[in-house]
């Protein structure tokens, strides 16, 4: 019973891959397995483990849909975004202006500092970003 504990116990902390643990309590996800929920217009989530509201670890996915941004935000803690695919387009500061940002492909990283204010999105094509980060955090809209 003590070595079910550790494992029921991960169950229960992620939400959206339960059944990729195994015995052992090992994570596999393929990407078909990823289940994203609404967000906000243009934009879903998939909490893959743990979550930003909560203490601790968390990895996210979000996608957006072609043509959606953020607006200027920031958030209370470092963010470490990985892009999985499209081409994410990335500015910083309070002003938002979609044609001066900076384009990152699949594989690109970018880190989000604590306090840096900042929007993000997609242009022409389908974005995927990973994001890991320590919660809890509150992220903060500028405009």
């Amino acid at each position: 019973m003590k070595r079910l504990f550790p494992i029921i116990f991960l169950f229960l902390c992620i939400p959206t891959a339960h059944s990729a643990v195994d015995e052992d309590g090992f994570l596999r996800l393929l990407p078909e397995e990823v289940e994203f929920q609404d967000y906000r217009e243009g934009l879903t989530i998939s909490y893959i483990t743990g979550h930003p509201d909560e203490e601790g670890f968390y990895l996210l996915r979000i996608t957006f849909a072609p043509g959606s941004f953020s607006i200027p935000h920031h958030h209370s803690t470092d963010r470490h975004v990985t892009v999985i695919k499209g081409v994410w387009h990335t500015g910083t500061g309070s002003d938002f202006d979609r044609d001066h940002t900076v384009a990152l492909p699949a594989g690109s990283f970018m880190l989000h500092p604590a306090g840096a204010v900042h929007y993000d999105g997609a242009k022409d094509e389908e974005v995927i970003v990973e994001i890991k980060g320590i919660g809890p955090v509150i992220s903060t809209n500028i405009q």
